[in-house]
C-alpha cells in the first residue's frame, strides 16, 4: 500500500490521510505507553504499511495485510472500527450511564479514554 490514503467511495467521500489528523476508534482496548488503557487514537496519519513492510515477512494465515501509522504507534487495519478525519479532539471528561431496572439511570463523567499519540503539548 505505501502512502497513500484509506476513503470510502459512495455518497459520503471521507479521506484519511497522510499528514492530516485523524480520530481512530479500534475494535478492542490497547495499552499506550502511558500504562493507560484506550478505546480510540488522535493523532497525525504517517503512512499506512504493508504487513510486509512492518514484520519484513508476509504471514500466512488469518492476519491483517496492513497497519495506520498514526503519532507514535501502529494500529492493524483489522482493529480499526470508525476513522474520521478531524483537526480537533476533545481531552474533556465524557458524559456516560448507566442503566437497570433496580436504580434506573445513573450519569457520571468518565476520564477521556482517547490516546493522543501526539502528545498534548
Amino acid at each position: 500500500m505505501g502512502k497513500g490514503s484509506l476513503h470510502w467511495e459512495g455518497e459520503l467521500t471521507m479521506n484519511i490521510e497522510v499528514g492530516k489528523k485523524a480520530l481512530v476508534t479500534t475494535d478492542n482496548w490497547f495499552f499506550a505507553p502511558n500504562g493507560q488503557s484506550y478505546r480510540a487514537v488522535f493523532g497525525t496519519v504517517k503512512n499506512i504499511h504493508t504487513t510486509e513492510a512492518i514484520f519484513g515477512f508476509t504471514p500466512t494465515g488469518k492476519s491483517t495485510n496492513w497497519f495506520l501509522e498514526i503519532g507514535d504507534m501502529l494500529i492493524a487495519g483489522c482493529q480499526i472500527h470508525y476513522a474520521l478525519r478531524t483537526d480537533k479532539c476533545s481531552d474533556s471528561p465524557a458524559a456516560n450511564y448507566s442503566a437497570d431496572a433496580a436504580n434506573g439511570i445513573k450519569e457520571y463523567q468518565t476520564p477521556c479514554q482517547i490516546y493522543f499519540a501526539d502528545g498534548k503539548g
